[in-house]
This record gives C-alpha cells, structure tokens and sequence, in this order.
C-alpha cells in the first residue's frame, strides 16, 4: 500500500512539473511568420493625425507578422505614446498605458509573451542605422521583442540592438508633432504631460 502512495505522488509531482513548463512555454509563445503580403502599410490613427508605416517584411517577417496580428487583436487601441525624447524618438505599444491608474509601471507592459530578434548588423538596414522614420521595436535586452515600439525623429548614432522593421511612409509631420510636446521630467521619465494617445491602426 505504501509501496502505490509514493508511486502516486512521484506521478502528482511529474504531473505538477508538466504543468509548470507548459505554463511558463505559453507565456513565451515565438508568434508564427504567416502569409501577410497583401498588407504593406499600417496606418496609426493618433489624437494628433495619423501616420502610415511601410513594413519591411523580408528583413523583419516575425516582427511584421506579430504588429500585424496584435493590430488585427485591436490590441494597440487606446494604447499611449508613453515616452517622447525630442531630437530622438517617440515610444507606445504598451497595454498598460491604456489604465491611468498603472501610471508607475507604464514602459513594462507587454502581450505575455517575447520573441527573438531579427537583426542583421552586415546588412544595409543597419548599416544605414537608426535614421528619422524608422520604426524599431523596443526591448528589455537581447530577445525581449513583444508589443513596444519606437518610431525616430531624427539621426541617431543606436547600436544595432533593436529590431528594424518599418519605415514611416507618410506622417512624419504627425510624429514630430508629437516630438515636441512638453514632458515630465525630460531625461528621466519623457512622459508628455498630455496623452498622445493611438486610437486604432488600420491595415491595407
């Protein structure tokens, strides 16, 4: 009898473990590349206009795939430019901007999972750099992508460390807009004092 208690809580506790993994595995889901080619363009609709970006798919296909979805989720509506740096770029793409009430930990949020990036130092792209228009995503380190991104404003001598993939094709005017509004604590916090806020993203 004792002999099938110990058996049973061996399988309770490989039972226990399984679960374990798989939960953390589903919190680090790599979002699948699927067949996007009929949408080149999104446009970011914002309280302040709106601005279009090109995708550069072939250099970033993950990264474009997992905008795409999470644009088609609606999961970017209501989300706030939470980071504006003048002379250097605008950040949004956080979830929990949309809780003004979770102020403090806004710049953390993400879709509950990360994926690897798509980067090629040797490459054009990233020899040419981290040039105004250029839409990148933000990170937390090496293989941190998930919703956060960044778009420039001007020239910026970035190490290649952030996933390059877009460029805005129109709107420029729209995010230096949003460049220059006033800031808490610039520096430290770039927080417009104002919600920049993106209302929803379109897609053709």
């Amino acid at each position: 009898m004792k002999k099938y208690i110990i058996i049973g809580v061996v399988v309770l506790i490989i039972f226990g473990l399984w679960f374990v993994l798989n939960k953390k595995e589903e919190k680090n889901i790599i979002p699948l590349v699927n067949n996007q080619s009929e949408i080149m363009n999104a446009t970011l609709h914002t309280n302040k206009g709106d601005i279009t970006i090109e995708f550069f798919d072939k250099q970033a296909p993950n990264t474009v795939a997992n905008f795409l979805k999470l644009a088609k989720e609606g999961f970017y509506d209501g989300v706030k430019f939470h980071r504006v740096i003048k002379g250097f770029m605008i950040q949004g793409g956080d979830p929990l901007s949309k809780d003004d009430s979770k102020i403090d930990s806004w710049g953390t949020g993400g879709p509950g999972y990360q994926f690897a990036d798509e980067i090629d130092p040797s490459s054009d792209l990233y020899k040419t750099g981290y040039v105004k228009g250029i839409v990148a995503m933000a990170n937390s380190g090496p293989n941190t992508n998930g919703s956060q991104f960044f778009i420039m404003t001007a020239n910026y001598p970035l190490p290649p460390l952030y996933t390059i993939f877009g460029k805005v094709a129109s709107g420029q005017d729209v995010v230096d807009k949003i460049a220059s509004v006033p800031t808490l604590e610039p520096g430290i916090l770039d927080r417009p004092i104002t919600a920049i806020v993106l209302k929803n993203i379109s897609l053709k």
